[in-house]
């Protein structure tokens, strides 16, 4: 992995989605040059910190009902993946997970190098989930900052041949179709926010959640009173057809460090095939496992309490609480 380099602290913008002003925010530079803007949020006096990030195409702003239950007694590191959220656009070809991985790298020293090192996890969510997870296996037994994982419905489509291998193929396939066409530029975040809302997962989202998330997503577009995906939907798609043949179907020994699947309820009459493979993969691979019931893969936007205690339960566990 390059050198990361990284920008000394920078204050809050006054155009960013309305959650909590940061404490401060830091501009890291990937090995390949993208740019990271990670914000600094919660106790920076706390005794342990948390990373966390979100899923293909979304944005951590938009988690924010359930990040908030960390603020008192957390140092908090919110970062959006590359090309995401506040992030400015990177190089389209690596838009990938090895770019990713690096990603996590880079941002983790720089925030080592700024704030301190201590005891740290990392609660991820979907694709940031798997990145992480990489990361702890590339790593080849270091931590590399992280102390503990507690990764939130990680989409792992297990190896061909497996009883939940074709739900999951299908699974992403069927996102990467409607990424490819899903509509891209919006008059106004409301917009958005209606389609989330529409959804057979938004119509459990908490009030505010749908248009957040909205806000958290979008940037201003080229014309007039036009607001475009942060990410666009070619790259969306390209995340969720390179999820299929990623391989990432590990066992506890492959990880450094203790691993937490936080995930969508198998017992749902139409379950998540995620939650399918998170059960799988947890009783396969030896890992620590709870679901949360009635919840499908956006589990942390459609049950933010009950996604936040599952996650300080296990951290408690951990002695990182």
């Amino acid at each position: 992995m390059s050198a990361p380099a990284w920008r000394s602290v920078i204050p809050a913008a006054a155009d960013r989605p309305a959650v909590a002003t940061p404490r401060a925010e830091l501009a890291v530079t990937s090995g390949d040059g993208a740019v990271l803007r990670l914000r600094r949020h919660g106790n920076p006096q706390a005794p342990v910190r948390l990373y966390l990030s979100h899923g293909n195409g979304f944005a951590i702003d938009g988690y924010n009902r359930f990040w908030e239950h960390f603020t008192a007694d957390f140092d908090l590191v919110l970062f959006d993946m590359r090309s995401h959220g506040q992030n400015p656009r990177a190089e389209p070809s690596h838009h990938d997970y090895a770019h990713m991985v690096e990603d996590m790298a880079a941002l983790g020293a720089a925030v080592r190098a700024e704030f301190g090192a201590k005891p740290a996890a990392g609660l991820f969510h979907s694709m940031s989930a798997q990145a992480a997870l990489m990361l702890l296996m590339i790593t080849a037994g270091q931590r590399d900052g992280f102390d503990a994982l507690v990764l939130f419905d990680p989409p792992n489509v297990p190896p061909a041949g497996h009883p939940v291998y074709r739900a999951m193929r299908g699974y992403e396939e069927k996102l990467a179709a409607w990424a490819d066409n899903r509509r891209d530029r919006f008059a106004a975040s409301e917009e958005l926010a209606a389609e989330y809302a529409a959804t057979r997962s938004g119509r459990r989202w908490p009030p505010g959640t749908s248009l957040a998330m909205a806000a958290a997503v979008l940037r201003r577009g080229e014309a007039a009173a036009s607001w475009a995906l942060a990410c666009p939907r070619e790259l969306e798609a390209s995340m969720y057809r390179q999820g299929v043949g990623l391989g990432l179907w590990p066992r506890r020994r492959d990880v450094a460090v203790p691993v937490t699947l936080i995930a969508a309820d198998p017992e749902a009459p139409y379950p998540a095939p995620t939650a399918l493979a998170n059960r799988a993969l947890a009783a396969e691979g030896g890992f620590d496992y709870r679901a949360i019931p009635g919840t499908s893969h956006l589990l942390q936007l459609e049950a933010p309490e009950r996604c936040a205690a599952a996650a300080l339960a296990a951290l408690t566990r951990l002695g990182l609480r």
